[in-house]
């Protein structure tokens, strides 16, 4: 969420290239398919602005930082067995998130509630998450929303329609036959990722075979997990550890400590494992096993999504899925806030980097290592 907020602060605050309800369409779309939420959100922004290529570049530009990071922690890591110690500049980083959630979910409350009812969704949604939580809880708040929409303004949206049902259906049916094969080949893509290493006639041993594991392990993992990064860690866990044997318990532990105190998603983990096996090599292998397919399964559904757009069922859905985004906003602020240490200098970061956000605009870019250098002082 803070790499979201910065996207919605950079993008459509001050770049003004990005609609908020675009973004917002972005996040609903990213939130029920597999793979991780923010480099999905990433790579439908670059998609929106510049096609495919916009899409790789802004995939690959979002996971440069935080894979060099990791990368570099991973060699001293397995150089000394242990974690460097960073844990005060993350106290001071966890309350800035916090707040930069909370502002990024104000300033999308205030500009896409229009009536009661979609505030009624808002709350509802939070409370779901924060009560039962898990991606199912996520699936359901998406579909129940979407559902909400559908009812409460379909009505209103077909009265604002300009194109009539007949235009519509022949619209879908257009859109899936003159985009048959731009689905078909990012499909085929994505299916080539992730199957065509098992036709290799290359051995199991050696650095070829284990790439070639790398790519079958995480390219599978990665279009079949849901529900984040947190869902990942003990599929992943059981898969690497049990299963595989390519760390210890510990070591894997301590990779996903190492996702956690880096910029970026937690699953940039898959570094660190392919690292372990295989270098540097086998770092950039994992990686983009993990992030590629997932994120050419988001250009998929968006490109869809996009054709159909001008149909008043599908804004009215819309309608409804937006305060649901928002309020699950809100939800992972408080859920970060809860976990934060209660003392004055966690809540003078948080106030003052609130106030700074939300009310003078201060881009996060700043906020953020600010306020690590602002914890490592202050505790």
């Amino acid at each position: 969420m803070a790499l979201i907020s910065m996207i919605e602060e950079r993008f459509v605050e001050k770049g003004g290239y990005l609609k908020n309800q675009t973004l917002l369409d972005g996040i609903s779309i990213a939130s029920v398919l597999p793979g991780p939420i923010a480099v999905n959100v990433v790579t439908y922004v670059g998609y929106r602005l510049h096609g495919m290529k916009g899409a790789l570049l802004s995939m690959f530009a979002v996971l440069i930082p935080t894979f060099i990071f990791i990368v570099v922690l991973s060699h001293f890591y397995f150089l000394y067995g242990d974690i460097p110690e960073v844990g005060k500049i993350f106290l001071g980083i966890l309350p800035a998130v916090c707040a930069i959630i909370l502002a990024v979910a104000l300033n999308m409350a205030r500009k896409n509630l229009k009536d009661k009812s979609q505030i009624v969704i808002v709350i509802v949604a939070a409370a779901v998450l924060l009560g039962v939580g898990g991606f199912w809880s996520t699936l359901l708040i998406m579909i129940m929303s979407a559902i909400s929409g559908y009812f409460l303004f379909g009505k209103e949206e077909r009265g604002k329609s300009m194109v009539s049902s007949e235009q519509v259906h022949h619209k879908w049916y257009e859109v899936l036959k003159t985009n048959r094969v731009f689905f078909f080949s990012l499909i085929l893509v994505i299916l080539l990722i992730v199957a065509l290493p098992l036709f290799f006639p290359v051995p199991e041993a050696g650095n070829i075979g284990m790439l070639r594991k790398l790519i079958m392990t995480f390219g599978g993992v990665s279009v079949t997990l849901f529900g984040g990064g947190y869902v990942f860690i003990p599929m992943l866990q059981e898969l690497i550890v049990e299963h595989l044997h390519w760390l210890t318990t510990k070591e894997f532990v301590d990779g996903i400590a190492l996702g956690q105190i880096t910029p970026g998603p937690i699953m940039i983990s898959a570094a660190f494992i392919g690292y372990k096996m295989s270098g540097i090599l086998g770092a950039v292998v994992g990686t983009i096993s993990m992030f590629l397919p997932p994120a050419i399964l988001m250009v998929v559904v968006s490109h869809f999504i996009e054709q159909i757009k001008s149909s008043a069922s599908v804004a009215a859905v819309f309608r409804g899925v937006r305060p649901a985004v928002i309020g699950m906003i809100f939800a992972a602020a408080y859920i970060i806030g809860h976990e934060l240490t209660p003392d004055w200098a966690t809540f003078l970061i948080g106030i003052a980097v609130f106030v700074l956000s939300f009310k003078f605009k201060v881009s996060v870019m700043y906020l953020i290592p600010l306020s690590g250098v602002a914890g490592w002082l202050l505790f």
